[in-house]
């Protein structure tokens, strides 16, 4: 293995770590009924599992339409992964930019559930297809 696919498995890592500690965070926000920054935590936790994801298909950009836009259309489009998982980030991503930029927004704490829930499938999801790659 050269340097460099060393530092992009490392990275890899990394980020999957890095998504994996989201969901502590998560828990922590709605425990304390900050549900809007728990969207924002539940949708970033996906987005550092995307970001694993493209590292491991030589795939790079900090825009996060750009990097969902791909995965959706490398994988969910070409059936390499459940379409459901296209959906829950998808909604995630308008809850996200809906809580962080939006007047007077709240959000119902069950539906924040069901959101973390999905986040932690999405998150063993992505991890489970990089392990089989």
């Amino acid at each position: 293995m050269s340097l460099e696919e060393k530092e992009r498995t490392e990275l890899i890592r990394y980020r999957l770590e890095e998504a994996k500690e989201t969901i502590a965070d998560v828990q922590l926000l709605i425990e304390n009924d900050r549900l809007r920054a728990a969207v924002n935590r539940i949708y970033y936790g996906m987005f550092y599992s995307l970001l694993a994801l493209g590292l491991a298909y030589q795939f790079e950009t900090s825009k996060h339409q750009q990097l969902l836009g791909w995965f959706n259309k490398n994988f969910i489009h070409e059936g390499l992964i459940d379409a459901r998982f296209g959906k829950i980030i998808n909604k995630a991503s308008n809850r996200r930019t809906q809580g962080d930029y939006e007047s007077y927004v709240e959000f119902d704490k069950d539906v924040i559930l069901e959101m973390f829930d999905e986040m932690k499938e999405f998150i063993s999801e992505i991890e489970g297809f990089l392990n089989r790659k």
